[in-house]
């Protein structure tokens, strides 16, 4: 049996803004009340897991299931949709005041 490496499919569009965000996804987990280094924002994810009992460790997460792992990824990303969207709405709310 032959196994299948899985692709990161999480590609940014433009690969030079990776840098901006992770410093993004780093200051808005932040302000969820993680501790976060910014030097590996990505590392936040394990703390994420710890804090929802899912048992998502480095290395080989095999046994880890798609909603455990979805769990984990959509408490980060949707916390830094709330934060665009609310970036969004704020700057929308200046420029109608202008």
């Amino acid at each position: 049996m032959e196994l299948m490496s899985r692709r990161n499919r999480n590609r940014l569009l433009v690969p030079e803004a990776r840098q901006g965000m992770n410093m993004f996804k780093a200051d808005v987990m932040r302000q969820e009340g993680y501790a976060v280094n910014p030097a590996r924002p990505d590392d936040v994810k394990y703390e994420v897991a710890k804090s929802l009992g899912v048992p998502l460790q480095e290395g080989d997460n095999g046994n880890l299931s798609t909603e455990d792992a979805g769990r984990v990824g959509g408490a980060i990303g949707g916390s830094m949709v709330r934060e665009m969207i609310r970036l969004a709405q704020q700057r929308l709310a200046q420029r109608e005041g202008e």
